[in-house]
């Protein structure tokens, strides 16, 4: 697999400081069955730092996005962002991933998406708020 796109997500569940990226892996394998996390990638607040967690290896298919799983990298941010915003250590992370992720793969910008904004891409209307109402996508897309 060659990713086209980088497609962020949220966890829908607070961050309580305390690691729960192993909580999302072991419900994506006995609760939906799957071989392993869905996303490549997680980011989440373990005590006082945010740390990048490794999910999927970035040539295998993802599984957290309908009709773009074969061609995108999922990045999953611990976090219910329907109710806050990200922190901006959080962002400063996410955003240094993508930059990575972006040189290794000839990504651009505008292809680093939400995942609700897959929906439009497909003529759908979005389902999901992910990665939720307070994450704006446009403004964190313009600062990479």
């Amino acid at each position: 697999m060659h990713p086209t796109k980088i497609i962020i997500h949220h966890s829908l569940t607070a961050d309580g400081k305390t690691v729960s990226w192993g909580a999302i892996t072991k419900y994506h394998i006995e609760m939906n069955g799957w071989r392993d996390n869905g996303y490549q990638y997680g980011i989440e607040l373990v005590g006082d730092t945010y740390e990048i967690f490794k999910g999927r290896m970035d040539n295998e298919q993802g599984a957290h996005c309908y009709g773009f799983n074969d061609c995108s990298i999922g990045i999953c941010m611990v976090g219910n962002f329907d109710q806050v915003g990200p922190q901006p250590a959080q962002l400063r992370l996410l955003r240094k991933l993508c930059h990575s992720l972006m040189d290794i793969y000839g990504i651009k910008p505008e292809q680093v998406l939400g995942h609700w904004e897959t929906y439009e891409l497909r003529g759908m209307a979005p389902q999901k708020t992910c990665p939720g109402v307070m994450f704006k996508m446009p403004e964190f897309r313009w600062k990479l």
